[in-house]
């Protein structure tokens, strides 16, 4: 009972610190005399203003038995023809001219930020998925007895890892893209995923090195070779262990990858720079892509935290 009660102690304590964080910010935002105006960043979100139909020239206005909207032009060019709008503001016979609102329609779509929402998922997914695959390949190469493929991978390591990742992305988009003409796209997800594929191969290194010699020479002993023994004994045993900085190691290739916006590549980053640029909404923008951001890490721990509890209860 103690110790349900400290507990809830310091639950509560978490809880205040938690609020006297939020309320410290919120004065600190009341010392810079900035007009808050969150409702300017919602149409960036997800744009419901209706969509309107405007007359494509001068002409008179028929109004159909079933509904249907009919401009005539003076010209005698092709009729313009309505036939599904939810609000009319124009009558039978009324003479319109070019520009005139006729009618408006509800309309939902998503806006600019969750388009680069979308951007930054796929980009990051797909330089995810090679990553693995270059630093698995990497990483068995580190640890093998060959001194040509051990020497390769060091160097690409350590090339890799002491070099900024923006500088790669500008070699790979301006040197390699213009040599192999390589889309802004394919340019991000080439640096994005060797950048992050030199840190997977020093954790998966780490991790095969972790297990014992004995695994190996038990499953060599069973008639195994190599290969096998690897797939079906060390890897599986290392990949439990490497799951955490994995983890971490993912989470900070979302956040990386927002770094090709510098090569146009309209991810969240830069759909919320052009956003600012119209709504003048600096800090609402910013905010907003921060949480996103923080959206795609968060679901991404919760993933692994599953994956960890199923593998710890299946040992």
């Amino acid at each position: 009972m103690l110790r349900t009660s400290n507990r809830w102690l310091w639950h509560g304590i978490f809880v205040v610190i938690v609020a006297l964080s939020i309320f410290g910010i919120y004065q600190a935002s009341k010392q810079i005399n900035y007009n808050w105006q969150w409702e300017r960043v919602t149409p960036f979100l997800f744009d419901t203003s209706p969509l309107e139909v405007i007359a494509a020239g001068d002409g008179s206005v028929v109004i159909n038995d079933d509904g249907s909207l009919v401009v005539n032009f003076d010209y005698d060019d092709q009729p313009q023809v309505v036939t599904q709008y939810d609000e009319l503001f124009v009558a039978d016979s009324d003479i319109v001219f070019e520009g005139d609102v006729l009618a408006q329609s509800e309309n939902w779509s998503v806006g600019p930020l969750i388009v680069g929402l979308w951007v930054t998922l796929k980009i990051s997914v797909i330089s995810l998925f090679f990553a693995v695959i270059i630093g698995l390949v990497a990483g068995l190469m580190r640890i093998s007895n060959n001194p040509v493929t051990k020497n390769l991978s060091f160097l690409y390591v350590e090339i890799i890892r002491g070099t900024p990742l923006l500088v790669q992305i500008f070699i790979v988009y301006f040197f390699l893209g213009t040599i192999f003409d390589l889309e802004r796209f394919t340019a991000g997800v080439v640096a994005l995923s060797v950048f992050t594929g030199a840190y997977i191969a020093e954790i998966i290194r780490s991790g095969i090195q972790s297990i014992p010699p004995g695994q190996m020479e038990a499953a060599r002993s069973l008639g195994m070779n190599y290969p096998k023994a690897m797939a079906y004994v060390i890897l599986p045993q290392a990949f439990k262990r490497t799951l955490p900085p994995m983890a971490g190691q993912l989470i900070t290739l979302i956040k990386d990858s927002s770094l090709v916006s510098v090569i146009s590549i309209t991810d969240l980053t830069k759909a919320g720079r052009e956003v600012i640029s119209g709504s003048f909404a600096t800090f609402e923008v910013w905010f907003v892509v921060a949480g996103l951001y923080l959206l795609l890490t968060i679901s991404l721990s919760w993933v692994v935290q599953r994956i960890e509890k199923r593998l710890a209860s299946s040992d």
